[in-house]
Order: C-alpha cells, then structure tokens, then sequence
C-alpha cells in the first residue's frame, strides 16, 4: 500500500454532504465537514495485521463452539452446555424462532463474517482474484451489528452470577477462547482499513466506467451519489447497480421513514408482552414461579446484585425504551424538516444504532439458563413467550435504525461550512466539503 493515499470523492454516510478527501498519511483520521461523523482513518499496514487476527479468529471460533461453556451440577446430576446447546434446547420447548435468533446471533453471523473477511483479505495476495470477492466483502458489514459474541459473554455472566444459587458451577475453556475471540474481533475490525480493501480489489480488477445497468438510459436524469455498501462516488440513478460492489444504487434509503416507523411502532407494540409475559420458569420440586424482565432484575437486587441488577435493567429496560423515543424523535423531525440541533439529531442516530443489540443479553442468559438447568423434578427452568416478544422487539428497533436515512435530517440543511473539521490528535487530513 502506498504510503499516502490518493485524494478522492465521498460522500458522507450520515449527512449525504459530497466531500473530497484529501490525500492522506498512515494513522490519520478524516472527519465530515458537515456533520463530524467519521469518514476514514488509514493505517500503515491495513491487511497484514487483521488478515493474522481474523485467521486467529477462526481457529478461537473452532474452540468456542466445539468445547464446553459451563457445566453444572446439583443432587449428583451435571449437565454441560457449549455454544449450540442453547438453541437446540429452545427447539425442544417449542420456541424454535428464539433458538434461531440465538444460533444467528453467536454462531452464523461472526463466523460468516470472520470467514469471510478471510477470504477477502487472502485474495488479496494472490495473482488473479477469485469471483464474488467485491460482493463478500460487503457482506461483511451488513453482517457488522449482527455478530454478537461480546454480548454473549455478558449473558453468560449474569447467566452465572444466577446459576451459583442454583447448582455448582465449572467453567470451561470455551469461555476463555470465547473471549479472546472477542478481542481479535475488535482489533481486527480496528486495524482493518476499508476503503484501503475496497482500493485494493478496484486496483486488481479494473470497474467499467459505467454500471452494468447504464446510468444513461433515455430520459433518465442521472446524478452522483454514493454507495451505501462500499461508499464509491458515480453518476446513476436510482436502481442502479454500483459498478464497484454490484449493491443497488440508491440516492435516500427507499421507502425510509415509511418502514422505519412500520417497524418502530411494530416494536413498541410488541414491548408490552415482552415484558407483562415472563421470559422464564424456575420450576423447583415441582413449583415454581413466572419472572418477567423486571422481576428478574428485582431478583438481582434482593440478592445484593445491585450491580448486575442495573446492568440488566439498563439493558434490557432502559435501552429499549429510550431507543423508542429516539426512533420516534427522529422520525417526526425527519418528516417535519426541522432545521435546529441537525448535528445532536445525528449523534442521536448513532447512539439509537449502535446500542440496541445489547438488550440482547436477557436472551443470551436464558438461553444458557435453559441449556445448563434442566434437572427434572429437582430444578428446571422454562423458557417463556415474552422472550420471544422481547427478542423480536430487538430485532425490530435494529431494523428500523437501519431503515431510517440519516441523511434526511440535512435534506434542508444550510450550505456545508466551507472549512474542515478537526477530527482530534490523529486528524491530518479531514475532509474538505465539496459540492455536489
């Protein structure tokens, strides 16, 4: 990789403001003129390091999912769990859509994505790039929000933390390699340059100067934009293809506020039987007692777990109200092009995507619940319909986030400031505003 990267045109994800970036050295960062959000940061060596980590990755993901997590016993029966008995248990009980979202979620997504950004990266180093490869690689961050190991991890400890009333507890080295997983991940996904991949596989296949779909059809009015998958800059239309990753082109998200606010009010719907119907069972010498969302975190308190308690209810309570009322928010704003506070709107927007996954630990810790206690007459734990309600509030609100363009908040935005914007320590290069 050449030492400074060549100047070119992007378009800001957040704000749709088109910006020329500048050429720029390793270790710096560019931020948008117009909204602060972050545009690049180049590293010296941006494929060496991560392709090392995502191969450590797969050979940490093996040991994850083929040893044992947890075992447990109680009254001279034990019972060990790994990473796919949840699911499978979930299926027994009847709740075979909340053991998917489960084996999606710790098993398909992060070993999609590890794989296949593998494979990217490999290909890179060789002499003729196989096919598909463009295409892979934009898999890998549609499949970003969707991995959620590091959530795992914390369902397993609050997991644990209520197991030790329950029966003795061994840990096992799947937890060990599922946490060093969760480290590779993140440095990997640091030290990764994108639009140095993306730079790299446009240098080993030249792209036509047109999409495939020609964006100067008859009668057709094109204009520049860039791509939300892989972010490069072409004159097309909408329905387009990208010539670079073969995604559709599109200037706003179709449809936006219209599927962002099916989805949100879908979600709020759902949110009171996610937490009026309880998420589990524990049934003890044949009685037992249903426990909501906020029951569970009442448990946690009685128990002097206040930390863990809070944990849970920030999680699980809080986030998915707040998130809520920050779709809400930016919904009507959106529809009401209102002007003020566009860059707080924006902030709220990453703050709105980025959180919501993490209401997924109550999920992952029953999961684990109800792989590991299933003693007969002596203890169990069942599964209930909220957490398939609470689960598919989740799901819904990461959908909705994703469906909603932030760029609609500066559809009526003034003129971008004509200078750059310092992007901290590491800036030494930020974008310039550029005219569409």
């Amino acid at each position: 990789m050449p030492t400074v990267t060549r100047p070119h045109l992007l378009e800001c994800h957040e704000c749709g403001t088109l910006q020329r970036l500048p050429a720029m050295p390793p270790g710096a960062r560019a931020a948008c003129a117009t909204c602060e959000a972050h545009l690049r940061r180049t590293r010296a060596d941006p494929f060496s390091a991560p392709l090392a980590l995502n191969i450590a990755g797969l050979v940490l993901f093996a040991i994850g999912t083929g040893w044992t997590l947890l075992s447990v016993s109680t009254a001279g029966q034990s019972r060990d769990a790994d990473l796919l008995t949840g699911p499978r248990e979930m299926g027994h009980f009847g709740l075979w859509e909340l053991g998917a979202v489960v084996l999606a979620t710790t098993v398909a997504a992060p070993l999609a994505r590890i794989a296949a950004t593998t494979a990217v990266l490999v290909s890179l180093r060789l002499r003729h790039r196989p096919p598909g490869i463009p295409a892979l690689f934009a898999w890998t961050e549609h499949l970003r929000p969707w991995a959620m190991v590091e959530i795992f991890l914390l369902g397993l400890f609050v997991a644990y933390v209520r197991l030790s009333d329950i029966a003795h507890i061994d840990l096992g080295p799947s937890i060990a390699a599922l946490a060093a997983l969760t480290a590779t991940s993140f440095a990997a996904d640091t030290l990764l340059d994108r639009h140095a991949v993306w730079e790299a596989l446009d240098a080993k296949k030249p792209r036509p100067n047109r999409p495939p779909r020609a964006a100067t059809l008859l009668g057709t009015k094109t204009i520049r934009m860039g791509c939300d998958t892989c972010g490069l800059v072409s004159r097309g239309y909408d329905g387009a293809i990208c010539p670079r990753c073969g995604f559709t082109l599109h200037h706003r998200k179709p449809n936006s506020l219209a599927r962002a606010w099916a989805l949100t009010l879908a979600a709020a719907i759902l949110y009171i039987p996610a937490n009026t119907y309880p998420i589990l069972t524990v049934i003890r010498f044949g009685a037992g007692q249903p426990s909501t969302i906020l029951e569970g975190v009442r448990e946690l308190l009685e128990a002097g777990m206040w930390p863990l308690a809070l944990l849970v209810f920030f999680a699980s309570i809080a986030v998915p109200v707040l998130k809520l009322f920050g779709l809400v928010l930016l919904l009507i704003t959106a529809m009401a092009r209102v002007r003020a506070r566009r860059r707080d709107r924006t902030a709220l927007y990453r703050i709105v995507e980025a959180v919501g996954r993490w209401s997924m630990i109550d999920i992952f810790m029953e999961s684990i619940l109800v792989a590991l206690v299933q003693f007969g007459a002596i203890v169990t734990i069942v599964p209930g319909a909220g957490a398939i309600a609470f689960a598919a509030v989740v799901v819904l609100t990461m959908l909705a986030a994703r469906a909603f363009d932030p760029r609609l908040i500066w559809d009526r935005a003034a003129p971008a400031p004509a200078g750059p914007v310092p992007a901290g320590p590491a800036s030494e290069g930020p974008a310039q505003s550029a005219a569409a």
